[in-house]
């Protein structure tokens, strides 16, 4: 009897969903360019896990296909998944290095969803999803989506649904409101938006928490030599910059009102009149808005105006922290390196357990927090292997998102690094928080995890 989805549905706006179990590629050490991989495992009695010249998934269509890896130091059969009753389980089948699961060595393990297993340099990562019940699970490997662009590329079934809904109205003139935590790639996924719209224009990102209030609106609508001390000459502004392509108004949240009357009016009669001067010009734009905060909250307190906010909100979409887009990671490595935000291009792998680490990390501070910590590491790496040592205290400690229950040797050493860091600090959250480049709140997981009591 093959496997099959988990048996618990249950009703979301009208339609019912279920668990689906998938197995994901998240990082290969070996290639930090390969991207990642997603096996659908609904209807496989078991999927044989091996090395290989290139990644592949062969009989992907059968009830017992095989993954195979580029890793030198996976075994050439070196794991398999199987059924067992209702359970999937991970048995290790021989294989020279070992098989991991959250950081412990496991010869037979019932898998659970988050389990992060190492295999070789490579992390997998199994998941338990929740899709609607009438949709058909299937596998993906990044390498077919090559060439979309990254702000429009996920190996999660639900983001990808979400990602083609918004695909659609990326083409149309309703106006986007990108909501998500700071740095989680929300001008990233406008740049996306303004490729698929197509339109002819550049695409223009304001900053309107950057700029002076005092400046913010020539800045904005643009001046006319003379309008205020300083203005010699004409200046068109970021609106008529965009005309015919994108505006993207980023921390829209921190416009002060008396701005918001001002792009009200543009953005309803669609023309601009420049600071000192009586006429108005006529702009092509489309409007993006991008923010952390929540705008709705701030409408409901008359901090933000709620006829502004209609007019920016036509399609709002939330962007997912990076701590639940760990399946995608692969995919924002490769991303980070092809566009050369690591710095200069190395050809370098990174050991398992710094792999581990990358996984597990819960990314505070997002995909920000993922580009400064791989260009250090890459700044920090000696020959052409990235160690634990060459990433941020801060990832040298296991996160919570293992549950104690499974911790093993490699979470000892990791608590052992915590202790040592709590007691250089003496117990001062704060400091600590700084030390790890993380939360106080991160900080107070840990210490719940480890079972570590603070100043009282």
């Amino acid at each position: 009897m093959a496997v099959r989805s988990t048996e618990r549905t249950r009703p979301r706006s009208g339609r019912e969903h279920r668990l689906e179990p998938y197995l994901f590629v998240a990082l290969e050490g070996a290639r930090l360019d390969a991207g990642g991989l997603r096996v659908a495992l609904r209807g496989v009695a078991s999927l044989r896990i091996g090395r290989g010249d290139t990644r592949a998934l062969l009989h992907a269509d059968s009830a017992a296909p095989e993954l195979e890896i580029p890793d030198s130091r996976i075994s050439s059969t070196h794991a398999c998944i199987i059924q067992d009753g209702r359970q999937l389980v991970l048995a290790d089948d021989g294989s020279t290095n070992g098989t991991l699961v959250n950081g412990a060595r496991i010869t037979r393990h019932a898998l659970r969803d988050g389990d992060i297993v190492d295999l070789g340099r490579t992390v997998l990562l199994y998941r338990e999803l929740e899709e609607p019940a009438g949709g058909g699970a299937r596998s993906l490997d990044s390498s077919t989506i090559g060439g979309l662009d990254p702000g429009f590329t996920t190996l999660d079934p639900n983001l990808a649904r979400q990602l083609q809904r918004l695909s659609l109205v990326a083409r149309s003139q309703l106006p986007i409101l990108i909501l998500g935590e700071t740095g989680s790639g929300k001008e990233m996924l406008a740049q996306a938006l303004h490729a698929q719209s197509q339109r002819p224009g550049p695409f223009v990102p304001v900053n309107c928490g950057a700029i002076p209030q005092s400046l913010l609106e020539s800045h904005l609508f643009g001046h006319v030599r003379g309008a205020f001390s300083g203005a010699s000459r004409d200046e068109a502004g970021f609106v008529r910059a965009a005309h015919g392509g994108t505006l993207l108004l980023d921390e829209i949240g921190d416009l002060p009102l008396s701005s918001q009357t001002a792009l009200l009016r543009v953005l309803q009669e669609r023309e601009v009149r420049p600071v000192g001067s009586t006429q108005a010009t006529k702009v092509d734009i489309r409007v993006l808005a991008a923010t952390h905060m929540p705008l709705e909250e701030l409408v409901a307190r008359g901090a933000f105006r709620r006829d502004l906010y209609a007019r920016l909100a036509g399609y709002p979409f939330v962007m997912p922290p990076l701590r639940e887009r760990r399946t995608d990671l692969g995919l924002l490595v490769a991303a980070l390196l092809s566009a050369g935000k690591l710095g200069p291009r190395r050809d370098l792998c990174i050991h398992g357990e710094a792999a581990r680490a990358l996984v597990r990390h819960d990314w505070p501070m997002n995909v920000r927090e993922l580009e400064q910590c791989l260009h250090a590491a890459f700044v920090l790496a000696e020959g052409d292997m990235i160690t634990i040592e060459d990433l941020p205290p801060a990832l040298q400690v296991a996160t919570p998102c293992e549950p104690a229950a499974r911790s093993g040797p490699r979470d000892a050493d990791a608590r052992a690094r915590f202790v040592a860091l709590f007691a250089e600090h003496n117990g001062n959250v704060s400091a600590l928080g700084r030390a790890l480049r993380t939360s106080r709140s991160h900080v107070h997981r840990l210490m719940t995890r480890y079972k570590i009591a603070g100043k009282q």
